[in-house]
């Protein structure tokens, strides 16, 4: 079975950096397609940031593009979020998601990742950025 774990949120201030990392276990990443979420404060889960290996693929929200990246480790079985640039209004929780089987090639600014796509879900790692 599956699990992921977060780590590495934190405070920062408008304009810094963080590195988000997704720790997976139970089983190797290679036929799952990796999401990371932002839930901002009182509102839903958006989809940020996409990787899957079977396709290669990667998607990224168009708010986050140019600034966050999501690299990954196959030898850690890891997935990070890598996020320059930060801005106020993208503090809150980031939680990494897992769906086995998907492709991130399949999502756009039209139809993002939502939540009920994915079964596997982290525990979520606090992110605040203010001055």
């Amino acid at each position: 079975q599956l699990r992921l774990v977060e780590s590495g949120g934190g405070f920062v201030h408008p304009g810094g950096s963080l590195r988000l990392s997704c720790a997976a276990s139970g089983a190797a990443l290679d036929h799952y397609a990796i999401t990371w979420f932002r839930q901002g404060p009182g509102g839903e889960r958006e989809g940020i940031s996409c990787a899957d290996r079977s396709q290669g693929s990667t998607y990224n929200a168009d708010s986050v593009k140019d600034r966050f990246t999501i690299p990954s480790d196959n030898a850690k079985n890891k997935v990070y979020l890598q996020m320059d640039h930060l801005k106020t209004e993208e503090r809150g929780y980031y939680f990494c998601a897992a769906v086995g089987g998907g492709w991130c090639a399949a999502y756009d600014g039209a139809d993002p990742p939502i939540p009920d796509e994915f079964d596997i879900w982290g525990q979520g790692t606090q992110v605040t950025v203010s001055s």
